[in-house]
């Protein structure tokens, strides 16, 4: 049964105050807190933590709920207002990237009417800043699939690894690669992995033979950074980008799905229509859009996404 909690009070003083009620769940007394959001500081949280960049968010009622870096957390937004649980003030700022200028981001990337109805779409969209290991191994389980069973496979791989998460200890954490370095094929199997279970394990083994990996990775260029991603089994050309953009801050990473590739056909790219998606033309659209939306190609291409039922409409 979740936690019944009263609206909250607010007081004018500073920009965070805290809410003059709590909720009460398993994993104690949870006091909700607030950021006054800064005209500098749009954010749209509907649009950033339901665009399919990060799979261990559920909205419940009017608020979020998720599970990051071990952390249960809950996010809710009333215009200006931003009321968080579970965590502190800086890990959210970092984690919605508030810190960035987005006003000025989306003027750099509004180059033309396609781009420019996908800002108007979702403007306050922001880029998460993932934890990289829980990122990586999201998009290892992503190939060929669809959002929800992207869910229930990572949810499934916190559920049997996972320790309990800070804040409510009947939701797990999502695990590191050391708790996993025991994990056998079948078990990932058991998680609904299928065909990706060897990746899964092979992955898991590389990293784990690697103590400097995650520091090393998040030191090298662009390039050396993907190229080592793709050394991993079961991590391609774009489930590389989308850990670069998602977890490593390259944000000039421009991944290629299926809807990226549809909308780049439709509206940029009208050969890229037909065919299968080798390599090479996937190299040639990922090129494309780095070369078209520059140092934050990454924004234009989840603002695309996220308008992808209006950029692909008939």
């Amino acid at each position: 049964m979740r936690p019944a909690c009263a609206e909250p009070s607010y007081s004018s003083a500073g920009s965070r105050t805290r809410c003059s009620s709590s909720c009460v769940s398993n994993g104690g007394t949870r006091t909700t807190e607030t950021i006054r959001l800064a005209e500098s500081e749009p954010l749209d949280l509907d649009a950033t933590l339901g665009c399919g960049q990060a799979f261990r968010w559920r909205r419940d009622g009017g608020r979020w709920e998720g599970v990051v870096d071990g952390r249960c957390i809950r996010l809710s937004q009333r215009g200006g207002l931003l009321h968080y649980s579970g965590s502190d003030e800086p890990f959210v700022r970092h984690y919605l990237a508030l810190d960035l200028d987005l006003d000025r981001l989306l003027a750099a990337i509004d180059r033309d009417p396609v781009i420019e109805a996908a800002i108007d779409r979702s403007r306050g969209l922001r880029v998460l800043r993932q934890p990289l290991f829980e990122c990586l191994l999201s998009f290892l389980c992503a190939t060929n699939t669809n959002i929800p069973a992207v869910q229930s496979r990572v949810e499934a791989i916190a559920g049997v690894w996972g320790e309990p998460a800070v804040g409510d200890e009947n939701v797990r954490a999502f695990p590191s690669s050391t708790a996993l370095r025991h994990a056998t094929e079948d078990d990932f199997r058991a998680c609904r992995l299928g065909y990706r279970a060897p990746y899964a394990r092979s992955a898991v083994t590389a990293i784990c033979s690697d103590p400097s990996w995650e520091g090393e990775l998040s030191a090298v260029p662009h390039d050396e950074a993907r190229a080592r991603l793709m050394a991993l089994p079961g991590i391609g050309p774009k489930a590389a980008d989308c850990i670069l953009l998602y977890a490593l801050g390259h944000l000039d990473a421009f991944p290629i799905d299926v809807w990226i590739r549809r909308i780049l056909a439709r509206h940029y790219l009208p050969d890229l229509d037909t065919g299968t998606l080798s390599p090479s033309r996937y190299e040639a659209a990922r090129s494309f859009g780095r070369d078209r939306f520059g140092a934050h190609a990454g924004y234009a291409q989840v603002y695309l996404f996220n308008a992808r039922d209006l950029l692909c409409r008939d």
